[in-house]
């Protein structure tokens, strides 16, 4: 099961009462602070949570599973997400 933008809009209405459009801007903004900070490069640290980085993959060989042709995947920023301690001993204890 995955949790949804509209489950976490959702369980603001229901939990503190926020009207729901309220908590659907919320929700936006947060997820788009986050992506914002990333696109400038930042470090966006959530205690307790993780921490989400910028990397970035070198250019590597690869192989076209088509064709078996190799080609170069060209080098690319990606996004990656580290889970904080609290996470994972909460997740280890289910």
């Amino acid at each position: 099961m995955a949790l949804t933008r509209a489950e976490i809009t959702e369980r603001l209405v229901t939990k503190y009462n926020f009207p729901k459009f309220r908590a659907q801007s919320f929700v936006d903004d947060f997820f788009e602070s986050i992506a914002k900070s990333l696109e400038r490069g930042e470090f966006v640290k959530l205690t307790g949570f993780g921490n989400f980085e910028l990397k970035m993959k070198t250019a590597r060989p690869g192989r076209n599973p088509k064709t078996g042709q190799e080609v170069t995947i060209a080098p690319r920023r990606v996004t990656t997400f580290k889970a904080g301690q609290k996470l994972r001993d909460r997740i280890s204890q289910s």
